[in-house]
């Protein structure tokens, strides 16, 4: 199990593994997030930590009763992938 920290000073969630740092960029306002970019590291590539960041996050979004707007195609196709989390999305927006 991997443990999201939320790295506001640089503005953006990350997992800190040895020799790697998983992350998503966003920008946060007072009641919205915009999810801007996913980047894990080619030697994590096909383990499921992509996968796994973004389910952190989104867990975290929903915990904090933020509104999601999912501007990283990563993001947004995971959310495709798992339409339980379309709740977070902001109204308008097509996932």
């Amino acid at each position: 199990m991997y443990t999201l920290i939320d790295n506001a000073e640089k503005k953006r969630y990350e997992f800190q593994l040895p020799e790697h740092t998983p992350l998503i960029e966003y920008i946060r306002t007072k009641d919205k997030i915009y999810l801007t970019h996913t980047e894990v590291p080619v030697a994590l590539e096909g383990q499921g930590i992509g996968h796994e960041l973004v389910k952190q996050v989104l867990e975290d979004v929903k915990s904090k009763d933020l509104t999601l707007i999912p501007l990283c195609p990563f993001v947004a196709h995971y959310i495709k992938e798992n339409p339980e989390w379309r709740e977070l999305v902001l109204k308008g927006i097509n996932v």
